[in-house]
């Protein structure tokens, strides 16, 4: 039988966990189904500890020299007053914003060619004594010894495997959008993530002068009305918060942007079933409040190749990758969770004294959390 490991879904999860496995010599095939890389989509910010993920197989370096740095998020009120920065620790490096596809290509750069299938639509696995077995749904089959399950938050294998959905939807709603620097002249060099009562605006510059903005507000969840919502309805909800907010959204089309219901799971039991290993938002999706989604599903690939690499007996290296991830991810899923309804409040008095809190917090107390946040451990 056949000893490639098989990996549905090539995003940022899928895609580095064949990098990482295929540099410690294992086979590797990634199955996605998309038919053809994605084109579209918003910014994507990675952070140190991802970074330091990545730095062995040249990535990082390819993300740097294609990204835009930034020293941290500066916080900021609806009137554009300073409330707190939250600033990457010297010697940590930056984060780094790129957009999606951009970053998406590096990876797939990083592959041998025909590493990835494309148009692969997952239907079913079948797990046998000495390998698993999965269909997809134009009818081919593929055979390995183990099974990467990285098909993200909705993943199809977890809800073959366990049945049980475990969604929170967050309370709020979120918009993207990627548009042109050009006639925003009050337009900051700076990551700015902007706290009012009637929702959050980031703003995040990009590469190749473009920028990246996104918007959350309170709603319901699958809200009809919501979902029809244009950048002129946004833009009629942030028009009294400071520039440049109001011109990023009369500068972007309803077209391009990009709308999704807030919704994390709570992470998994236990991260593996028999021969299949989840990774990334199949097994434990994060609300974007401390933009380590992304940078979490790349220290699970790295942690994954590392058990599998020490560990001879698949059995040992997954129950290894679980325990080694589970507190952190715990951690910082509750803690993001926590960010978020903080960070939402409609109340005036209750916004007033979070922020007066959060201007006159001691700096140890942002610099200790980040030093944990930033630091990749294997």
């Amino acid at each position: 039988m056949s000893q490639t490991i098989l990996i549905v879904g090539g995003g940022i999860a899928g895609l580095c966990s064949a990098i990482t496995l295929q540099q410690i010599g294992m086979k590797v095939k990634v199955y996605e189904r998309n038919t053809a890389p994605a084109a579209a989509g918003a910014g994507i910010i990675i952070a140190p500890n991802a970074l330091q993920a990545l730095k062995p197989y040249g990535i990082s370096s390819e993300i740097i020299r294609q990204g835009n740095p930034s020293d941290g998020f500066h916080i900021l009120s609806d009137r554009g007053r300073p409330i707190n920065q939250l600033a990457v620790p010297s010697g940590y490096g930056s984060l780094h914003s790129i957009h999606r596809k951009d970053l998406h290509h590096i990876l797939l750069s990083a592959l041998p060619p025909g590493t990835v299938e494309w148009g692969k639509q997952f239907l079913r696995l079948e797990q046998k004594d000495n390998h698993v077995r999965v269909a997809f749904s134009d009818g081919s089959q593929a055979a390995g010894s183990l099974v990467v399950a990285a098909d993200g938050i909705h993943s199809s294998i977890r809800k073959q495997i366990f049945q049980k959905d475990t969604y929170r939807y967050a309370g709020y709603t979120c918009w993207r959008g990627v548009v042109s620097v050009d006639g925003l002249p009050r337009l900051s060099h700076r990551f700015i993530e902007t706290w009012g009562t009637k929702g959050r605006f980031g703003i995040v510059p990009l590469p190749k002068n473009k920028v990246y903005w996104y918007a959350l507000i309170n709603a319901r969840q699958s809200d009809p009305r919501i979902a029809n919502y244009s950048t002129k309805d946004l833009h009629r909800l942030f028009q009294n918060y400071h520039d440049p907010i109001p011109d990023l959204l009369l500068k972007t089309t309803s077209h391009d942007m990009i709308h999704r219901d807030i919704v994390d799971i709570a992470p998994m039991k236990c991260f593996y079933s028999d021969r299949v290993v989840f990774i990334g938002d199949a097994a434990h999706a994060i609300t974007p409040n401390m933009g380590q989604g992304a940078c979490q599903a790349i220290e699970d690939a790295r942690i994954l190749a590392e058990c599998l690499r020490i560990q001879s007996n698949y059995q040992e290296a997954f129950a290894d990758y679980d325990a080694r991830r589970r507190e952190r991810i715990g951690q910082i899923s509750n803690q993001s969770w926590k960010i978020g309804k903080m960070a939402q409040s409609e109340s005036f008095l209750f916004t007033s004294i979070r922020n007066q809190l959060m201007k006159h917090a001691p700096e140890r107390i942002y610099r200790s959390q980040a030093q944990r946040l930033y630091k990749f451990q294997l």
